[in-house]
């Protein structure tokens, strides 16, 4: 089976993005190919720092690689925290700092539609593609659930009564974001 690395050393994204491609790619991680560096991520928006992401593996250890970017875009907050999902409440804040401040911002508010977006970055071969993943959605008013991470608490996806956080894995990794995208990744490494 083919390696293809990750940019990424998040334990979650790597575990749900190597259950997705099962069978097809064996996913490795930055770790995986001795890369310790902090990627910088530096790009006003999603698909930019995804790029950046990629290009820096593929420029430094000659490996083909993709690369992820996330941004929560909340309509009542003008998008926000966008691309500063990861380190929305401040560097080398918490998931639950986000989440917490997430809420505090939305406190009294009554529209609370969301969109979590994945896009996926593939330097692979010379060439660069985006595959993008939207999934809409509501923030709740209080955290539910123990499952994933991140804003996965209070995340209700469209159709369903269920944060992500309180989602089977199997069921998030079919209908998320991310699984969307790298859907999208897997058919063009057919």
């Amino acid at each position: 089976m083919k390696s293809l690395v990750f940019a990424t050393n998040n334990a979650h994204k790597l575990n749900e993005v190597s259950a997705i491609l099962e069978g097809k790619y064996k996913v490795v991680s930055l770790a995986d190919i001795g890369c310790f560096d902090d990627i910088p991520e530096t790009s006003p928006t999603i698909e930019g720092n995804a790029l950046l992401k990629a290009r820096f593996v593929v420029n430094n250890y000659h490996q083909d690689c993709f690369a992820d970017d996330t941004g929560l875009e909340v309509d009542a907050l003008d998008g926000r925290p966008g691309v500063y999902s990861a380190r929305y409440a401040g560097e080398g804040c918490s998931y639950n700092d986000n989440v917490e401040k997430l809420l505090l911002e939305l406190k009294g508010k009554s529209n609370r539609k969301a969109r979590f977006k994945t896009v996926i970055a593939l330097a692979m071969n010379g060439k660069e593609t985006l595959f993008e993943g939207i999934i809409n959605g509501t923030i709740i008013h209080e955290k539910r659930g123990i499952s994933g991470f991140g804003y996965d608490p209070v995340f209700v996806p469209d159709g369903y009564d269920q944060t992500f956080a309180e989602m089977s894995p199997e069921l998030k990794n079919t209908i998320s974001h991310r699984a969307l995208a790298v859907k999208k990744l897997a058919e063009s490494l057919m």
